[in-house]
């Protein structure tokens, strides 16, 4: 008896030793979870690198391209790293768009705009979320149809109406609408505001009333300060949707003094071709394009690395990302 339980004793530890590293090697590869094995995470790492190589791939030749000489851009062997850096088409790039005028127009046009909407559309969306309207289903109907149908639909009313009131070529008919929770995606900001609302609790406003506290005290003393997730992604979104647009600008500042950058790039992107068709094409004419995209985009990287972490949490609170 003795015997043969030492046996199945010796052979139970010797099952053991080799089932221990091929368990603990499941439990690295395949994890407890699904989600904490060493596949799944190599296979998330690699969709997130692929990922973010489709997003920057465009940025690093946009770079690569406009730092090459002539002898670089026509060599076919230099690809990513030039043998020599070359800031000539980075300095005419900056000349061309006359970039300090370009760059303090876009920034005051879309800091206005952005600062407008993002107190308005703010009322707006308390005011769809809490207040009790006349016929707001209705109107929330017209909030949603300024959503859909395009701008190039109802801009020649606009500017006929800009032209009677004498504000063409200047920035007032891009600015105006903000003051009303309107202006370039205004009705998306209102709706972000409202879903924002919602999910407050009611008990904090009829805590303020309580208190004496009338309609616009309690927005703005108890609810307002409450929105700041939805007040910075509303700002980012409205500060980035302004500072490229293209179109609006086109519309009401044609042949005017005051031209943000946007509208910059597109007469280069013109006076290039016109200089190709004249003197044949130049060997820096797409560097120089891509080296005024490279200015257009800068302060927008520049203020996303600074308000990364507070726009990724603005998004998950309004419920955008649901």
């Amino acid at each position: 008896m003795e015997k043969n339980m030492n046996r199945t004793r010796t052979g139970s530890l010797l099952q053991s030793s080799w089932q221990n590293p091929l368990l603990k090697t499941k439990h690295v590869l395949f994890g407890l979870e699904v989600d904490k094995g060493l596949l799944f995470k190599l296979f998330l790492y690699v969709l997130l690198i692929d990922t973010a190589f489709i997003y920057l791939n465009p940025i690093f030749t946009m770079v690569t391209t406009m730092i090459k000489n002539a002898e670089d851009l026509t060599n076919p062997s230099v690809i990513w790293i030039p043998n020599e850096i070359y800031l000539g088409v980075l300095q005419e790039a900056w000349d061309m768009l006359n970039y300090s005028k370009g760059f303090l127009i876009s920034a005051l046009m879309s800091t206005t705009v952005a600062l407008l909407q993002t107190l308005s559309c703010a009322v707006a969306g308390y005011a769809f979320a809490r207040l009790k309207i006349p016929f707001k289903n209705f109107w929330f109907f017209c909030l949603l149809l300024t959503f859909i149908v395009p701008p190039q639909i109802t801009i020649l009313p606009n500017i006929i109406a800009a032209n009677h009131f004498g504000i063409m070529q200047t920035a007032i008919p891009i600015i105006l609408p903000a003051l009303f929770g309107h202006g370039l995606k205004g009705a998306l900001f209102v709706i972000i505001y409202r879903q924002f609302f919602l999910t407050q609790p009611k008990e904090l406003e009829e805590a303020a009333k309580i208190d004496g506290a009338h309609i616009f005290k309690v927005f703005f003393k108890v609810m307002f300060p409450l929105a700041r997730p939805a007040m910075v992604v509303v700002f980012l979104f409205s500060f980035v949707w302004t500072w490229n647009d293209y179109y609006l600008p086109s519309m009401y500042l044609y042949n005017s003094e005051v031209q943000p950058l946007s509208q910059g790039i597109s007469a280069i992107s013109q006076q290039l071709e016109a200089e190709a068709e004249l003197s044949g094409p130049s060997v820096f004419q797409d560097s120089i394009k891509m080296a005024t995209g490279f200015l257009m985009i800068l302060p927008l990287l520049i203020l996303y690395m600074f308000t990364q972490r507070k726009f990724v949490e603005g998004v998950e609170r309004t419920g955008l990302v649901e």
